[in-house]
């Protein structure tokens, strides 16, 4: 059975995860992976043979194989919508990773020189940004749920992607917060935010850390606000050795998730492998 790919479905399908509360990225994703695929389509019918043909492309491509299964999902979804469940796709099969990208891994020294270069800078709200990201463990999306009201309570409430999560602020980091709100005179609301009183973007977040790399003399492919959530997985693990804990306080639904968090670098890996003792 064949099908056509017309813009009105692919704008139902956007209304209904709307409606089925899907977090905003999650749909702008969604979309744009969908529109990709309707364009690669083009005007032809839409069958399985076709669909397979596009599956192989995009391993023909050398995509990861995350970023294909992404795409999948996807695309399965929409066709899973238009009752088209014969033309969705197997997804590929990943072996769980060892041991994670040592050139994309932000360890404590390099995060601790961030937070001098900040402090050099005189950049007191990214200061104290990277820390309250790092010393809780929030996604970056949930920066704007770090109000006044939470800080003076010393836990944040936070709903996200259908459910509610408690995060507890440490004494610590909530008299900095205190300090700084009083010192901008933030009685209420979000503690972070632009000079004209906006809630910080992601982006706008993710380009003022940047702006430390070169001070801090750490690369650029480490910088990136959910590194810091990733840190804080880290230390907290390194801590009390409860991955089911840490999965609760990240919000992970799964520990399999919260899994990935705790992959080993390469060279923390070929240390290991060293340690056996196993070559003469």
């Amino acid at each position: 059975m064949s099908h056509q790919m017309e813009d009105q479905n692919i704008c139902d399908y956007q209304k209904y995860l709307v409606s089925e509360e899907k977090k905003s990225s999650t749909i702008q994703k969604y979309e744009r992976d969908i529109r990709a695929f309707s364009q690669w389509v083009g005007e032809k019918s839409v069958d399985k043979d076709l669909v397979l043909k596009w599956k192989e492309e995009l391993c023909r491509k050398k995509y990861a194989a995350a970023t294909i299964n992404s795409m999948l999902s996807a695309v399965n979804g929409f066709f899973g919508f238009m009752g088209w469940t014969e033309l969705k796709l197997k997804f590929l099969k990943i072996q769980n990773r060892i041991f994670r990208d040592q050139e994309k891994d932000l360890c404590r020294r390099e995060y601790e020189r961030l937070l001098s270069a900040a402090r050099g800078q005189g950049k007191e709200r990214l200061l104290l940004l990277m820390e309250t990201i790092c010393g809780t463990g929030i996604r970056v999306s949930e920066v704007k749920d770090i109000t006044a009201e939470a800080v003076k309570k010393g836990r944040a409430e936070i709903y996200t992607k259908g459910k509610t999560r408690i995060i507890l602020i440490s004494n610590k980091l909530r008299k900095k917060l205190l300090f700084y709100a009083k010192k901008r005179n933030i009685v209420s609301g979000a503690i972070f935010l632009t000079e004209k009183g906006n809630a910080l973007s992601r982006q706008q977040i993710w380009q003022e850390m940047k702006n430390l790399c070169r001070e801090a003399g750490v690369e650029s492919s480490k910088v990136f606000p959910h590194n810091l959530r990733h840190l804080f997985a880290a230390v907290f693990y390194a801590s009390c050795k409860d991955i089911v804990k840490l999965a609760d306080v990240l919000g992970h639904s799964s520990v399999e998730t919260t899994r990935i968090y705790l992959i080993s670098t390469g060279k923390e890996h070929m240390r290991q492998l060293d340690k056996l003792g196993l070559v003469q």
